[in-house]
């Protein structure tokens, strides 16, 4: 019985890690940033190179489905090559200029909404330790990382800082609001920044007079329902990362540089599907589905 389910299992047709409409476009653009290959080989008698597109689709799978590199190198890729690939559209900064090109593309079609933003933390574990790891304080003590996260006011990433899990909020709150300066948006006059309770101190509010900065801070011992909040967005946005991407569940890598890398990808595919979904019934183009994705 068990033999004929497995059996079963190889005939079927293997599961997209990104559904077609939102990683096509991604690609397309990606492709675009590539710098051109220079042959280096003396005689140029080696392996023909493989496909960027074949690593790009085995990358985007370890981002999805977790695991390691050799979990999906086949006949096609092997690990070796996909590590190898990976730095070096690490060392061109290929990934950081997607992130950033997808992020200018929602703000031109349907807009960020820069007035109101939202900051919060979410702990992953990371048993291979690492550059930014430390102790997690919500899982015994166990190696892991915290992603300090700033969101739009509709939850759209706009940038993320990576520490170790034992840091705490407030410390991580002024870089994280530096990632508005990354995209050159033009910023309101006026812009209300949502806390949680783990943000209610006087050095955080000192921080925001600093910078300018309203802000809405739930205080700590008050139990405010979040749907009763702005902030219901940031978590939100954690649960697009955390459910859509294994990476974010459990992070194997342990350079602070392949992290953010990896990271600007996932971004790029959360907001290219938020821009497809909310223009889908405001514009029209040539490979628009019929069906709303």
């Amino acid at each position: 019985m068990c033999d004929s389910y497995i059996n079963t299992n190889r005939k079927r047709s293997p599961v997209p890690a990104v559904e077609a409409w939102a990683i096509e476009p991604i690609w397309v653009q990606f492709e675009a940033l590539l710098p051109p290959h220079l042959e280096t080989h003396p005689w140029g008698c080696h392996n023909p190179r493989i496909p960027d597109r074949v690593v790009f689709d085995k990358l985007v799978a370890k981002l999805v489905f977790g695991g390691s590199y050799t979990k999906h190198a086949d006949a096609t890729c092997s690990a070796t090559t996909i590590r190898n690939r990976r730095d070096e559209w690490i060392a061109t900064g290929t990934l950081n200029k997607l992130e950033q090109i997808v992020l200018t593309a929602y703000d031109q079609t349907v807009g960020l909404d820069l007035a109101d933003v939202t900051v919060d933390a979410q702990i992953t574990k990371a048993p291979c330790g690492g550059e930014a790891t430390g102790k997690s304080p919500v899982d015994r003590g166990k190696l892991g990382i915290k992603w300090s996260r700033l969101t739009d006011g509709n939850g759209i990433p706009l940038g993320c800082v990576v520490a170790a899990a034992n840091r705490n909020d407030s410390p991580l709150l002024r870089p994280t609001l530096e990632k508005l300066g990354r995209f050159d948006l033009a910023l309101p006059d006026a812009i209300r920044v949502h806390l949680d309770a783990g943000y209610d101190s006087k050095t955080t509010r000192e921080l925001l007079d600093e910078l300018g900065c309203d802000w809405h801070i739930q205080p700590k011992g008050e139990v405010i329902a979040i749907n009763h909040t702005r902030r219901w967005v940031v978590e939100r946005t954690n649960s697009w990362y955390s459910r859509g991407f294994n990476f974010t569940a459990i992070c194997t890598e342990r350079r602070v540089a392949v992290i953010n890398a990896l990271l600007s990808l996932m971004t790029a595919i959360i907001v290219i599907r938020r821009l497809i979904r909310e223009a889908w019934t405001t514009h029209r183009w040539e490979s628009r589905t019929r069906r709303r994705p």
